[in-house]
Formats: C-alpha cells, sequence, structure tokens
C-alpha cells in the first residue's frame, strides 16, 4: 500500500510539473510565434527593399553581428536562468538580486567596450571582415544594439529563472513590431538608393527595437524587485555569486565564440566559393539571399516552438536536478525529442508536398521552389538535431556542449567550403553541409546524453513516427488536391493545417495508448 501510494503522489507530482512545463511552453510559443510571424514580415518587407542582392548583403553582416553578441553577452541567458530558479524557489530573493545586479554592471563595461570598438573600426572591419566596404554603414549602426542585447539578456534571464514568461514574451513581440515600423519608416524619410543604405537603414530598425525592448524590461524589473519581500537563506558574497554565474557561462560563452567564429568565416567564405564555381559577386550574393533568407527562412519557421520549449527545459530540469528527481528529466527529455520529431517530418512533409506555392505566398516568387524542396531533408535532420544540444545544456554539461559544438562548426566549414566550390551543387552544397554536420551532431550528443541518463525512445516510437508520417504525407497531398482551384493561401493553410493536425493527432493517441498499455 506504501509503495502504492508513493507511485501515486509520483504521478501527481510529474503531471503537475508537465502541466506547468506545457503551460509556460504554450506561453512562449504564442509569444514567439507572433514575434516570428513578424520578424517573417520584416524579411519579407527586406526581400522586397533590398531584392536578393542586398537580403544576400544583409545576411553577411548578420554573422558578424551575431559574433559580437556572443562576446558580449552569450551563455548570460542560461546561466541567470538556471542561478535564479534554484533562488526563487528557496525564496533566497537577496542571492537572486545581488546576483542580477552584479552580472548585470559587469555586462555593461563589457559590452560598451565592444560596442566601442565597432563603432570606432567599422569601416576596416567592413573591408576586411565582411569583405564589402558597403556593409560600414550598417557595422556602425548595429553598435549601439550590442549594449541594448547583452542587458536584455541579464533581464531575459532573470524573469525567465522566475517563470515569469508572459512579460518577456510581451516585449518581444512590442519590439518586432517596432522594428517593422522603424524599418518602414526610416526607409520613406531617407529614401536611400543604394543597397548600403538600404541595409543600414535595416540594421536601424533593429537597433531602435532593441533599445526599446531594453527600457521596457528593466522598467518592468524594477516593478518585479519591489514585490520580492521576506528573504530566506544565508546571504553570498558578491564574489561567489559571480563565480557561480560564470562556471556556468564562460564555458557556454566560449563556445558561442568558437563557434560564431567558424560559422562567420564559413558564411563570409559561400560568395567566395561561389565564384570559384562560376558565378559572378553579384550573383553569388543573390543565390545566398535566395537560399539562406527566403527557402530557409519558409522551412525553418515551425522551430519556433522547438526553441520555446529549450527556453523552458533549462530552468525546469535545473529544479528537477537541484531535487534529486532525475526520473522527471529523463522523461522531459523524451517529450522534447517526441515533439521535436513530430514538428520536422510535418515541415519537411509540406516543404516536399509544395514547394513552388510557400516561395509565391510568401515571397511572390517562382524560383525558390527547388530551394524549398531541398531544405525539406535540412529542417528534418536539423529539427531533430538541434534539441540535442539544448538538452546537454540543461543537463550542465557545458564542456561536452563545447567539444561537440566545436565539431559540429569545424565540420561544417570545411563542407562548405569544398562543396559549394563545386559547380554542380553550387549553394545547394551548403545544404548537404547542413545536413551532415546535424547528422553527425545527433549521433554524437544522443551518445553523450545517454551516458548521463536513459532517453525513453524505443523502437514503438520509431515505427509510431513512421506511421503517423506517411499518414500525414497522404493527408497532405488530399488535402493539396482537394484545394487545388483555391487561392494559393488558402491552399497553403489547409495543407499546413491537414499536416500537422494529423501527424499531432495521430502521435498523441499513439503515445497515450501506449502510456496506458
Amino acid at each position: 500500500m506504501r509503495r502504492l501510494y508513493d507511485i501515486r503522489i509520483l504521478k501527481t507530482r510529474l503531471l503537475g510539473q508537465i502541466d506547468k512545463f506545457y503551460r509556460d511552453s504554450f506561453v512562449l510559443t504564442l509569444s514567439n510565434m507572433t514575434t516570428g510571424i513578424i520578424a517573417f514580415f520584416f524579411s519579407i518587407l527586406l526581400s522586397r527593399k533590398l531584392g536578393a542582392e542586398g537580403l544576400g548583403l544583409y545576411g553577411l553582416v548578420m554573422p558578424v553581428y551575431g559574433l559580437l553578441l556572443c562576446i558580449t553577452s552569450d551563455g548570460i541567458i542560461t546561466a541567470i536562468s538556471k542561478i535564479s530558479t534554484v533562488y526563487f524557489n528557496r525564496s533566497e530573493y537577496k542571492n537572486l538580486n545581488r546576483t542580477f545586479s552584479t552580472v548585470f554592471i559587469l555586462t555593461i563595461f563589457r559590452a560598451l567596450s565592444v560596442a566601442l570598438l565597432v563603432l570606432i573600426f567599422h569601416r576596416p572591419m567592413a573591408v576586411y571582415v565582411v569583405r564589402d566596404a558597403r556593409a560600414s554603414g550598417a557595422l556602425m549602426v548595429l553598435s549601439p544594439a550590442l549594449i541594448f542585447v547583452s542587458l536584455s539578456a541579464v533581464i531575459k534571464g532573470y524573469f525567465y529563472g522566475m517563470g515569469k514568461y508572459k512579460t518577456t514574451a510581451s516585449i518581444d513581440i512590442l519590439e518586432k513590431l517596432l522594428r517593422v515600423g522603424v524599418l518602414l519608416s526610416a526607409i520613406a524619410l531617407l529614401k536611400p538608393e543604394s543597397v548600403s543604405g538600404t541595409v543600414a537603414s535595416a540594421f536601424l530598425a533593429l537597433t531602435t527595437g532593441e533599445l526599446v525592448s531594453f527600457l521596457t524590461l528593466y522598467i518592468c524589473y524594477r516593478i518585479e524587485k519591489g514585490k520580492l519581500k521576506g528573504s530566506t537563506g544565508r546571504i553570498k558574497s558578491r564574489i561567489q555569486l559571480v563565480f557561480d554565474v560564470l562556471v556556468i557561462s564562460v564555458p557556454l560563452c566560449f563556445n558561442g565564440i568558437v563557434s560564431s567564429v567558424i560559422s562567420t568565416v564559413s558564411a563570409l567564405i559561400v560568395p567566395r566559393r561561389l565564384m570559384a564555381a562560376g558565378f559572378s559577386y553579384r550573383d553569388a550574393l543573390a543565390l545566398i539571399g535566395k537560399f539562406s533568407g527566403m527557402a530557409l527562412n519558409i522551412s525553418t519557421l515551425p522551430f519556433i516552438i522547438i526553441n520555446s520549449m529549450l527556453t523552458v527545459l533549462v530552468p525546469d530540469m535545473s529544479l528537477n536536478i537541484s531535487k534529486k528527481d532525475y526520473w522527471s528529466a529523463e522523461e522531459r527529455i523524451a517529450q522534447v525529442l517526441r515533439i521535436s520529431c513530430i514538428i520536422g517530418i510535418s515541415t519537411a512533409i509540406v516543404c516536399f508536398v509544395m514547394p513552388g506555392t510557400l516561395g509565391w505566398v510568401f515571397y511572390q516568387r517562382n524560383d525558390l521552389a527547388d530551394m524549398i524542396r531541398f531544405s525539406a531533408p535540412i529542417c528534418l535532420v536539423t529539427f531533430i538535431s538541434s534539441p540535442t544540444f539544448g538538452v546537454l545544456n540543461a543537463l550542465g554539461k557545458q564542456n561536452i556542449l563545447l567539444k561537440n559544438s566545436l565539431i559540429h562548426s569545424l565540420q561544417s566549414l570545411v563542407l562548405t567550403t569544398v562543396l559549394a566550390g563545386i559547380p554542380a551543387l553550387n549553394i545547394y552544397g551548403c545544404g548537404i553541409a547542413i545536413i551532415l554536420t546535424s547528422v553527425t551532431s545527433l549521433v554524437l550528443n544522443i551518445g553523450e546524453i545517454r551516458k548521463i541518463c536513459e532517453i525513453k525512445i524505443d523502437l514503438q516510437d520509431i515505427i509510431i513516427m513512421v506511421v503517423a508520417g506517411t499518414a500525414s504525407w497522404l493527408s497532405a497531398l488530399l488535402a493539396g488536391n482537394a484545394l487545388s482551384a483555391a487561392p494559393p493561401a488558402v491552399r497553403t493553410a489547409g495543407v499546413v493545417t491537414a499536416c500537422f493536425g494529423c501527424m499531432a493527432g495521430l502521435c498523441t493517441y499513439a503515445f497515450r495508448l501506449k502510456r496506458e498499455t
């Protein structure tokens, strides 16, 4: 009787945690879907204002921007959220706020230093790093954003640790809306006549949105801080608090910097490899703009859902592990991997069934069908492999994460350099490189995760996925044929609903039957 009672208590507690996990994931998914749609509209707007060549130049500046953000703030959100969730659940509010204030001040100095260097050396960076002098204006305009994004990362980590996802979600939506408005206003007022001027206007919109986002987040932080009363526990020194953060953030930061350096080099080398394959520089930028800025933008849109789960996963698993509840942590990993498979398979099916329609609906272009169809296996593999990095991060295995990320980045660089220079492959060589590196990462990460905890995915799970995927493929074909005379947007909505609905419904029902038996 005692054993049955303990099992009943364990199941009740697990269901409560699952409800909270999915509730928080749902809130973030709604927010991220909203911001993703706005960002998607922003990319469509960019493609029409910049053209394929301008979008290619924009795509060359973004990896450099990402690298600079890694230097200023990478690892901060994860470290603060993992530490905050423990302090908050123990009611150690003084340690929570002291951690925040100390890291916030240190981040100001670090981000300000990097931003000033970019502001001073933006021209040499454009010429010698981006290898396109037209990027100098964009680099100068985005330098203040490095400060705003870094400080916002500290505040977001604070709110994530406390489970306050609605606050950050609302502000993210505001920031994306403002970015679209500023871009339209900047282009209308400044009337840039060159590609460089329009790209700089796009980064001006980004910087303005990040400024407003930071100010709003900081106001919300001040309000939330005033509500925390009755702190318990021993107050730690600021040195100890900073050390606790650095233990988590430094490996992640180093990992981010190394990976970003390699990925930035990989992105910047693609135009040169395409030129070696026989394309002009303008045509190479146009190919990059269509493949990375349009086709992959469409196929990776559902990754927003997975990313939302991974954001909630880190504090959720940190809390379970701090309570020595490893069974719940293992169950959570299995759930995340299953959902990622469902989304990846559904997305791949949609990209295979109606690539031409997707290209026309989102970008009014008829030359994206082959690229979108080719992106189907890319999203299938990456949607499954990417969450494994998040699981390693949530398990606190930052050193393993660093090693596997380094292998991933180096393999990607080598394969991209070789394959993109082959005339028969050209830009598709980049896609093949993504697929191969994702498979390698999946194998390495799963192997490391299995050393730490049991992954509860067996042959029966694979059979369920295959059967559900086949049924979803047929439902997508039937929906596409039934709506063949409908407007492209209606046909797209029908196929997406049929495919994702069938896949999710069948898998949910099958896994529920499996649990009950």
